[in-house]
């Protein structure tokens, strides 16, 4: 009995997500109902929602997830200070005079955009702003147009510094040191957000190196997809300027993601030195007024509070699925598989695909990781591989229609004169290759453990 309601509150928890409910309240709300009715038939002990007051008491003095405040503010104050419309202005001059120079542009730039602000609404929707009409206008492809824009937003995901990475360290964290308990382990080990920063920097740039390819490719293959800008409608390249846009986010990127990489600091003291530096950016462009500073804070405290309040609910959906004995479910399931622990994780990365059509990375993360990572991790895999596999997977679900955030956010600033079905057949082919990189880094598992062991041992 105890284990069928834990299978039935899994699922409809997923069908209110399905119907449009708030996340926070869809996971705390029915998982409160489902202990409810299990206290009331004897399947739920009551004792378990004891230790709810202490859960969540540790997510508000959790130090690692004040990163997330301090990333998201970070990436806010950058998209104010207009450091992308600076970016692709001058890199469209320095490529555009090459066939496909549009596009490969706009990979770059989106690039630097993932390293230093990492959230993709505002990368997608700021791109698709500057970008996109110039793109429509000089004759490029509708399609290959907006999927590259779409898949580079995408990108901030897996660069670090990335919400996802933070968010995802801290599941995979606390599910670790299940699973070494579950091994006879009390002393257990930790992976930090920081692993998954290093772990994820190599394949992230990887992708990068894909997307440019595959345009590179299209190039060759239908030229006439992608024209060349005539050299006089671009002007000269201004290198001082060039230089200027770049250098200053460049050293941004390098001070955060340099100073954790070197041990000089954690990942949320990185993130608040990225803060700081954003902020001093924007002054030193003439960006920051009073005004500006107020919409920054205040979207930082809505995406924040959104943040944790969906954890709140995981936590309690969490404490939930595992009295009714779900966790345990999942463990028999998975060593019921053919092929041992790849099977399962084979199996997970299917569903968790599968899921990112109707549901977002954040509900992935809270909902699905903390119920199929303590077993995974119990079965041998590493965490770090695992941790950034599992990061891959999940930016598919930003393109994957009809659900991909990436498409709604560009949907919204493309002309109507574009089709929803272009966009879609736009992304196709970067589902594809994020496919491809996966696919890579699970033959060549050193692609995310080389860099962590050589910087941490």
């Amino acid at each position: 009995m105890a284990e069928l309601m834990a299978l039935l509150l899994f699922v409809c928890i997923c069908l209110a997500l399905m119907a449009g409910y708030p996340v926070a309240f869809t996971l705390g709300g029915m998982s409160l109902l489902f202990a409810g009715l299990g206290i009331l038939t004897g399947s739920f002990e009551a004792g378990y929602l004891s230790a709810l007051p202490n859960r969540l008491f540790g997510i508000m003095n959790n130090q690692t997830m004040l990163a997330v405040p301090l990333f998201v503010f970070m990436g806010v104050m950058l998209e104010k200070s207009k450091i992308a419309e600076d970016l692709l202005e001058s890199m469209s001059r320095l490529f555009g005079r090459l066939r496909g120079g549009l596009v490969i542009s706009v990979c770059v730039v989106g690039a630097l955009l993932a390293a230093s602000t990492g959230i993709v609404g505002a990368t997608v929707v700021t791109m698709g702003l500057l970008a996109l009409p110039s793109l429509l206008r000089r004759g490029y492809d509708p399609a290959i147009a907006t999927g590259t824009l779409a898949a580079t937003g995408t990108l901030g995901q897996i660069i670090p510094p990335s919400i996802v990475l933070v968010l995802l360290g801290d599941v995979m964290s606390t599910a670790y040191q299940q699973a070494q308990l579950k091994m006879g382990i009390f002393s257990p080990k930790t992976v930090s957000v920081g692993d998954l920063f290093i772990g994820a920097l190599l394949p992230g740039l990887m992708l990068v190196g894909l997307y440019i390819l595959y345009l590179v490719a299209i190039t060759f293959l239908h030229p006439e997809k992608m024209p060349a800008v005539p050299r006089e409608e671009l002007g000269r390249v201004d290198w001082g300027k060039l230089l200027g846009t770049l250098v200053p986010p460049l050293a941004l990127i390098v001070s955060v993601l340099g100073s954790i990489l070197l041990g000089y600091a954690t990942p949320t003291e990185a993130a608040a030195i990225g803060a700081v530096g954003a902020t001093l950016l924007a002054l030193f462009k003439g960006q920051l007024t009073f005004g500006q500073l107020r919409g920054v804070v205040h979207d930082t405290t809505s995406i924040t509070c959104m943040v944790f309040l969906i954890l709140v609910g995981a936590s309690l959906f969490s404490l939930v699925f595992r009295g009714f004995g779900g966790e345990q479910v999942i463990e028999d399931v998975f060593r019921a598989l053919p092929g041992g622990a790849l099977g399962a994780f084979f199996v997970v990365m299917l569903v968790i695909f599968l899921l990112g059509f109707i549901l977002d990375f954040i509900e992935i993360i809270f909902v699905v990781v903390p119920m199929v990572g303590p077993v995974l991790l119990a079965m041998g895999l590493d965490p770090v591989w695992l941790g950034v596999m599992l990061a891959l997977n999940l930016q598919t679900s930003f393109l994957t229609p009809p659900f991909g955030f990436s498409l709604f956010y560009l949907r919204g600033v493309t002309p109507s004169s574009v089709a929803t079905t272009t966009i879609y057949r736009g992304v196709i082919p970067f589902i594809g290759l994020q496919i491809l990189m996966l696919v890579i880094a699970y033959f060549w598992p050193e692609l995310i453990t080389w860099l962590p062991t050589r910087f941490y041992g």
